[in-house]
């Protein structure tokens, strides 16, 4: 999107710096100067010597072709923030357990405004279609872990999402809103999800709620594996066992979600 307000008077250089860093995205995680400029609305002189003082403090690196992406640097001041780096170390070891006893991918996934926010992916001895990588947003209505943060998210939160528009990313994407509100319904009631061919064609998963120290859902732990699993509801217990212990390992208030027969 070019906007074309960077060169605009009084703009500050910290904000054409975050202007820059801002065209990056999961979706286009690379781009030009050209492109840069185009998207900013900066000169291409200005775009220019900003990326190359980016570059020399490692927020962005040069890729092949005249290309650049966000730099090592950045990313890791980003996992200094403590709400990311608290649930993350909370979560791994349990997240390593659980890739290791199903053989499966495994995901840990927060909300990011409207979109899901994968921030830790482990692989698994099986293979399976995975579209996921680690900071990548996907939106909340077409993944198992998207639609649990969904279903505890606050209202005006899931009216954003609906208002968005519910785009079919594979066959089995919900993109009804009455349907996504059962499913949701129906997540609050059981605790956990299943989902097959909502995101990546080929790919299911069973996913279940992360609390945190506030009583409140922070995050989604999924595993992820061929739909041509036909039985997804053995993984249930230990997708949610999971969850829990990583809702315990945070402070969790009581175990807001045991596991009842339903799951079993």
């Amino acid at each position: 999107m070019n906007h074309r307000t960077g060169n605009r008077p009084g703009r500050s250089v910290l904000s054409r710096a975050l202007a820059v860093l801002g065209v990056f995205s999961s979706e286009r995680p690379e781009h030009t100067i050209t492109s840069i400029s185009q998207a900013t609305g900066l000169a291409p002189a200005t775009t220019h010597r900003l990326v190359a003082e980016l570059v020399e403090w490692g927020a962005l690196e040069r890729v092949a072709r005249g290309r650049y992406r966000i730099g090592i640097r950045l990313w890791r001041v980003g996992a200094l923030a403590p709400a990311a780096r608290d649930l993350r170390d909370a979560a791994l070891p349990f997240l390593q357990d659980l890739a290791s006893a199903t053989g499966h991918y495994v995901h840990l996934v927060v909300a990011d405004g409207p979109h899901a926010l994968f921030v830790e992916r482990l692989p698994g001895r099986i293979e399976a279609a995975v579209r996921s990588q680690v900071g990548r947003r996907m939106p909340m209505h077409a993944s198992g872990p998207g639609k649990v943060l969904l279903a505890h998210a606050p209202a005006d939160l899931v009216a954003e999402v609906v208002a968005r528009g519910l785009p079919r990313l594979a066959s089995g994407t919900i993109t009804d809103p009455a349907e996504l509100a059962g499913a949701l319904a129906d997540i609050r009631t059981t605790g956990y999800c299943l989902s097959r061919d909502e995101m990546t064609e080929g790919a299911s998963s069973v996913a279940a709620p992360v609390v945190g120290g506030s009583g409140q859902v922070v995050a989604a732990i999924s595993v992820v594996l061929n739909s041509d699993s036909k039985n997804l509801q053995p993984l249930v217990p230990v997708v949610r066992v999971t969850a829990a212990a990583v809702s315990r390992a945070l402070g969790a208030p009581g175990e807001r979600f045991p596991v009842s027969e339903r799951s079993r």
